[in-house]
């Protein structure tokens, strides 16, 4: 494959971040994009680099988790998936998808256009929706050889509702879904989670609202048909070759209203048993640890939790990574 020099320009993040918006073709919903937002540390080495993918209803707005990297060593490299954040387009539905295969050939371009650019070591780290979708395309995609580890970050590997909706409702809106995708079922999931981190409500994190709301975007049938057969496949089991780090809270979130404050430590979102039990289906080389009074994103718990995580995080790449040229 030809590989086109990327043409960065300024990010919104400000002063070191750039992005570079790569067009890819048409879908269903017509015409589509992804976009690359790079932070690069000229006194890192020159062979290493990591590849952050983000979750559900979410872009990449953590500039330090960037800056985290960057410390350790890493060039940085973030993706926005086709129809959320910076790749958002007027005419799409907000993180609209039928399969999560949709999502591999964003994946394909950034990892051509991190190796471009000289990386050889490849890192990929991913939170929730994004390490469901991460966890696939190591098992299954183009170029997932290109990949040394992978970190993720409260991965969603199973649906956080009770057994009988996830047995008997979920199916019937899967079959559903393979005919009228545009279906949307009237349901909220609420708005606790958000409210936990944006700094306007009860939060210490700023971004954009109308990319990550605080009441997430309605889903529709289509995109639970995806997400219900990509958690069948983790279900059976991956043969994800390269070693991967899973982290998650200690506990779940088990009183959603009214608001407590037990969104700041505990995972809001998913159920952490879950994510447990499924992680050492990923592949022979699995490590899962729990973080203590973790938040769902791990990255955006208060502190002393997220530099916990960090720790863990680097710690473990240090023992399974080739030494930095």
């Amino acid at each position: 494959m030809s590989f086109a020099p990327p043409t960065y320009v300024p990010d919104i993040l400000g002063e070191g971040f750039e992005q570079h918006s790569i067009a890819q073709p048409n879908d269903y919903e017509g015409p589509v994009r992804c976009t690359v937002v790079r932070r690069r540390n000229p006194r890192a080495a020159a062979n290493r680099a990591v590849l952050y993918l983000h979750g559900f209803t979410d872009y990449f707005f953590q500039r330090e988790l960037a800056e985290q990297w960057l410390a350790h060593g890493f060039q940085f490299y973030a993706l926005d998936l086709r129809k959320y954040g910076r790749s958002l387009l007027p005419h799409q539905r907000p993180n609209n998808v039928r399969d999560l295969r949709e999502y591999f050939p964003d994946l394909d371009a950034a990892l051509d256009l991190v190796r471009a650019e000289g990386n050889q070591t490849v890192v990929l780290n991913a939170h929730s929706t994004g390490g469901l979708i991460a966890a696939l395309y190591a098992d299954a995609g183009a170029h997932r050889t290109a990949l040394a580890a992978l970190v993720l970050n409260s991965p969603f590997f199973e649906m956080n509702l009770p057994w009988l909706v996830r047995r008997v409702a979920l199916p019937l809106l899967t079959r559903v879904g393979a005919v009228f995708p545009n279906l949307t079922p009237r349901a909220s999931l609420g708005r606790g989670y958000g409210e936990s981190l944006h700094r306007q409500f009860r939060g210490e994190w700023d971004y954009n609202l109308a990319w990550k709301p605080v009441e997430v975007f309605p889903v529709n049938a289509g995109w639970l048909r995806a997400i219900r057969k990509g958690h069948r496949q983790v279900a059976r089991g991956l043969s994800v070759a390269q070693p991967v780090l899973v982290l998650h809270s200690d506990r779940t979130l088990r009183r959603y209203r009214p608001f407590n404050d037990d969104f700041f430590r505990t995972d809001g979102v998913l159920n952490v048993q879950h994510i447990r039990k499924l992680a050492p289906r990923l592949g022979p080389r699995v490590t899962v640890r729990a973080i203590e009074g973790g938040m769902h994103d791990l990255i955006l718990s208060r502190e002393p939790v997220r530099s916990e995580a960090y720790r863990q995080i680097f710690e473990w790449l240090a023992t399974v990574l080739p030494p930095a040229e």
